[in-house]
């Protein structure tokens, strides 16, 4: 169950990713303009959208530029992280599991199959 002070900083934090997400709107193409934050402790340690082109993805970079401090963090992210590539590099959701991510919020589910 999530405590009345989780649920504010999930609203607090996925706003943040919305802005980050809405920041490259346009410029994404072929792929949805995504935000990621990562918050370990009630801070944030690392943020990204996708960038121009659709490459790098969001998580891709969020989570390497966390470090460790993404162990044990919590990843507010706009869309589903991809669990599969068409381009056969690592998903989005691997780099978050091999970052050590403990928890993900994401705003909408990836309308992907492979997701």
């Amino acid at each position: 169950m999530t405590s009345p002070q989780q649920a504010s900083d999930d609203i607090r934090f996925m706003g943040r990713a919305i802005a980050l997400a809405r920041a490259n709107m346009g410029l994404t193409w072929p792929n949805p303009s995504v935000g990621c934050v990562i918050v370990r402790d009630g801070e944030v340690v690392a943020e990204a959208a996708t960038a121009q082109g659709g490459r790098p993805h969001a998580e891709e970079q969020a989570a390497p530029a966390a470090g460790e401090r993404a162990r044990g963090a919590t990843a507010y992210v706009t869309m589903e992280p991809c669990g599969a590539r068409s381009s056969g590099r690592t998903s989005c959701s691997h780099f978050l599991i091999e970052a050590g991510v403990a928890r993900v919020v994401s705003a909408v589910r990836d309308p992907d199959a492979r997701t």
